[in-house]
């Protein structure tokens, strides 16, 4: 029968052991972090090949391929309003296979669909990598040169000029925007964003809201002129641009977002090291050619980019109420 002296040991090194398990448990997941990753990692996109996206992705794959010493493949799934390449990462729940998308794929779907088939809370952001730079583009030949004097206009002929978004989230924005502002302005929705861009040429679509990579060429030569940016700050590459808010009209602001994001199960640890290792690859050769598809690159942390898709997520809910449009059950 064992002594007050051999229980008063056991309960030390019964102790002891709890204290190690729990040392351990609280540096396991920067151990994984650090020997993460251990194979192929796949980024996903919801948008085809030749996109700012893509371009951001293969970019941004190569650099960080050399510093893991293990391969990063791009694979392009577009189709289904981006649902298609959501789901397939949801679905590997696997840490090697991530989403590298605009988070507005998937901030308007609960208010543009009845029913949503995913759970958004199965990603969780991993790093904001750059701001789209969204545009609100004119014919060259449309006799405005500012935001103030597009408005103007739309009031003085009302149903006579047309519009089209070339995105969910630009098209709840303006729309709540065109709204509130009391302008009749007839959408037109394409399916293909070259065409739109012909129409704009041609003078039969008079306001096109889209990312500046569509129309930065025909911008440059003269034949579509952007009036005002949707972004909170104005663009390196067109510094004489306004924003919207500049412009008179805060409400018409949009910021596009683009990063990566992870399975629910990703631990913080994990998280956080990507993003350093993305910010430590972003290096002036990438800033230039994603600023030439009108991307700024703007590298966040987990949180940041949490916080940043919250108050995208606040702005479009704003917008969908003007509207009158209630979120899916």
């Amino acid at each position: 029968m064992p002594t007050n002296r051999h229980l008063i040991r056991i309960a030390r090194l019964m102790g002891e052991g709890l204290i190690a398990v729990a040392i351990f448990a609280g540096a396991a997941t920067p151990v994984l972090a650090q020997t993460w990753p251990q194979r192929v990692v796949k980024f996903v996109l919801p948008i085809g090949p030749g996109s700012g996206t893509d371009i951001g992705a293969r970019l941004f794959a190569d650099r960080l391929a050399a510093r893991w010493g293990k391969p990063v493949v791009v694979e392009n799934r577009p189709g289904g309003d981006g649902i298609i390449a959501i789901t397939s990462v949801i679905n590997a729940d696997d840490d090697h296979t991530l989403l590298f998308a605009p988070s507005g794929t998937f901030t308007v779907h609960p208010f543009l669909r009845e029913k949503v088939p995913y759970d958004v809370r199965d990603l969780v952001p991993i790093a904001r990598v750059s701001n789209t730079i969204v545009g609100i583009v004119v014919p060259g030949s449309l006799k405005v040169d500012s935001l103030a004097e597009l408005v103007t206009l739309a009031r003085a002929e009302p149903g006579k000029l047309n519009w089209s978004p070339t995105s969910g989230m630009t098209d709840i924005v303006t729309s709540a925007f065109l709204k509130s502002s009391g302008l009749d302005v007839v959408k037109v929705p394409y399916r293909d964003s070259v065409q739109g861009l012909n129409d704009l040429i041609e003078g039969r679509l008079q306001l096109y809201v889209t990312a500046l990579a569509i129309v930065r060429s025909q911008a440059d030569a003269g034949k579509v002129r952007i009036v005002a940016l949707t972004n909170r700050e104005r663009a390196p590459i067109f510094p004489n641009v306004p924003t919207a808010a500049e412009a008179g009209f805060p409400t018409l602001q949009l910021e596009g977002l683009v990063g990566l994001f992870g399975p629910r199960k990703m631990s913080s640890g994990l998280r956080e090291r990507i993003a350093a290792d993305i910010r430590a690859v972003a290096d002036p050769a990438v800033s230039a050619r994603l600023e030439a598809t009108g991307q700024i690159v703007n590298i966040g942390t987990p949180d940041e980019f949490a916080a940043a898709i919250e108050e995208q997520r606040s702005r479009v809910a704003a917008a969908t109420k003007d509207l009158g449009l209630k979120p899916a059950q």
